[in-house]
Formats: structure tokens, sequence, C-alpha cells
């Protein structure tokens, strides 16, 4: 059996997506029931110098959708980074899943080998198409999605494992 670009991109990140959407019902329920205010969660950063919960939520997304689009050689969606609610969150989730639900499975699987260059912290920065999907953008998504996930867990809601672990 051969290795699967696609499976291995848009379908790890569409189900993992799908479970942070899971996430933030549960956050959202949590501040609710508890009559709390969700910017205290919104905002909240493991550390000081570490982004906050918004912002993690926002990073899963920017490498799901930028890692499918540069392997399928498409443009890149420009989101803004406005979210103010749990509701906003989703529905940016819920954009970012619907474009890579429409990339075509063909264009990114051709994306193994297409040449990748980008901008990190001023340094230009080449790869494959298969090395940039295992070796930057996955690792990247899962550690932005794994501190969204930890903000949440460490503010008391409700989240397990099979909370996070997506659902195939």
């Amino acid at each position: 059996m051969s290795f699967s670009l696609y499976e291995a991109s848009v379908l790890t990140f569409t189900a993992s997506l799908d479970a942070i959407s899971g996430c933030l019902d549960k956050a959202a329920m949590h501040v609710e029931q508890r009559k709390l205010d969700p910017a205290v969660f919104l905002t909240f950063r493991l550390y000081p110098d570490m982004f906050d919960f918004t912002r993690q939520v926002q990073l899963t997304t920017d490498f799901a959708k930028g890692a499918g689009a540069r392997l399928a050689g498409v443009e890149i969606p420009k989101y803004d980074d406005v979210e103010k609610s749990f509701g906003e969150l989703k529905q940016r989730i819920a954009r970012a899943i619907a474009f890579l639900n429409a990339l075509d499975r063909n264009a990114v699987e051709d994306g193994a080998d297409r040449e990748i260059v980008m901008q990190i912290r001023g340094q230009t920065q080449t790869f494959k198409g298969r090395d940039f999907l295992m070796h930057r953008a996955i690792p990247n998504f899962f550690f932005h999605a794994t501190t969204a996930y930890n903000i949440l867990r460490h503010n008391g809601v409700d989240l397990g494992k099979s909370d996070f672990v997506a659902k195939l």
C-alpha cells in the first residue's frame, strides 16, 4: 500500500479540526453553565510568552489550509484573525474544513514532490511537499491544537482524550 498525501493531510486535518470544533462546543457549554466570562478562556495563555487560546485555534486552521493549498498548488485562502467568540472560532474551523474538502485529491497527491518555498522567521526555507507536510505542517498543526486543548483542560472544561483524538 502506498502512502497517500491526501489522507495524511486533508483527511487528518479535517477530522482533527472537527474534533477541535467539538471541544469548542464543550467549552461554550462549560462557560454558559457556570456563568463565566468567555473572554477569560479566549484570551488565556499557558505562559506569558505563548499565544492565547483564540490564536492557537486560528493557527490550527492556518496550518491546515496552508498545507492543503501548498500541496494542491492553489492559492491559500486568507482569513482575518478577528474571532471573538467560540461560535466565531467554530465558523472559522468550518470554513477551513470546507476549503480542505474542496481540494482536488489528485492535485494534493501530485504535491509530494512539489517544491514549497516559505519565509519562516526571516529565512527562506525550501521543502518537497511530502517533507513539508510530515516535518513542518503536521507537527505545527498538532502543537497548536494540543495547546488549545490544554488551555481548555487547565481551565476546567470537561474534556478527555476521546474529545481530542479525531473520529474516523
